[in-house]
């Protein structure tokens, strides 16, 4: 097994880098990462409606998909982010108890008495500590994870919607958990870098190696094009996303609003407003709009009244 420490904190090049090495080579790798503030969903995921967008965007919080089905997670630089990229049996690439067993070995070894739950979660005293998840690419797998270290535990629940309830979809749900920051239960670690060298570093051992992969320069160009054509475009984030309703009862100009419409590869259509005066102009300047903040904004500010940040969330 060949190992990777990436020393950007970009998380699209990050999540680029995880595929250039799962489809670019038959080596096997564990990358680790730490992110800078980003909320990351799973493929088949609807994005609006896994995270808080007032919040996200007044933040300037990136929203990125990954290629790997589950639920949301958020990352910052309180959490590393671990990726293996296998070899595997065809049929037998999904494994997660395997791929997450150095790092509960790990965990256990320096006093921290994590289990694996459920599906895909590691916990400690009940409290999730990492999520995990599992994309297969011929006869390898990419298994990656997220450790919560120090993360901000506030900024991670303001980031999520805890309340969905004005989508219809048949996405892929997330399953909100408690959560805890591993520095809850040791002492033992500086920081999250001597946190991250230690797992690294016993992880190593296990495999008797002892030197870093050199990344070669084609593999980093091409990690550096898909970040900026695949996970850093709007396309690939939110026109990829499946079919979806969205409906709200919105108070815009102080006038209170029943909207519905339908979001199909990104696109706002099928609206119907209905309410005050503004229902028949809101129907029409939202038809054919991209079901973002920004383009929302921009066509509903030729309202008589204009249309103020709050009213423009009340359309996600």
């Amino acid at each position: 097994m060949e190992f990777i420490v990436s020393e950007s904190d970009n998380p699209c090049f990050n999540l680029a880098l995880e595929e250039v090495l799962l489809t670019g080579s038959t080596k096997e790798f564990l990358m680790l990462s730490i992110n800078s503030p980003s909320v990351i969903i799973g493929k088949h995921q609807c994005a609006f409606k896994e995270l808080n967008p007032g919040f996200v965007y007044e933040r300037k919080i990136p929203l990125i998909r990954r290629i790997s089905g589950g639920g949301t997670v958020y990352h910052d630089h309180g959490n590393l982010n671990f990726a293996f990229m296998r070899n595997a049996e065809p049929g037998r690439q999904v494994d997660f108890r395997k791929h997450t067993l150095p790092v509960t070995e790990f965990l256990t070894a320096s006093g921290v008495a994590a289990s694996f739950e459920g599906k895909n979660d590691l916990r400690v005293n009940g409290l999730k500590i990492s999520g995990n998840a599992e994309h297969v690419y011929r006869e390898r797998v990419l298994h990656h994870g997220t450790l919560l270290f120090s993360s901000s535990l506030v900024d991670l629940r303001e980031a999520l919607r805890n309340n969905p309830g004005r989508y219809s979809t048949r996405a892929v749900n997330s399953n909100p958990s408690h959560v805890g920051n591993i520095t809850g239960f040791t002492t033992k670690f500086r920081d999250i870098r001597h946190f991250r060298d230690d797992l690294l570093n016993f992880i190593m051992e296990k495999e008797k190696s002892d030197s870093l992969f050199v990344l070669p320069d084609d593999s980093r160009k091409r990690a550096e094009s898909l970040a900026d054509t695949k996970y850093g475009s709007w396309d690939w984030n939110h026109a990829y996303g499946p079919h979806y309703k969205f409906t709200n009862d919105a108070i815009v100009s102080g006038e209170k609003i029943h909207i519905e419409f339908a979001v199909d590869e990104g696109i706002i259509n099928n609206v119907a407003a209905k309410g005050g005066r503004l229902a028949g102009q809101i129907q029409a300047m939202l038809e054919g709009c991209r079901h973002s903040p920004g383009d929302v904004r921009e066509k509903l500010e030729a309202l008589p009244s204009g249309i103020s940040s709050e009213e423009v969330f009340e359309f996600f």
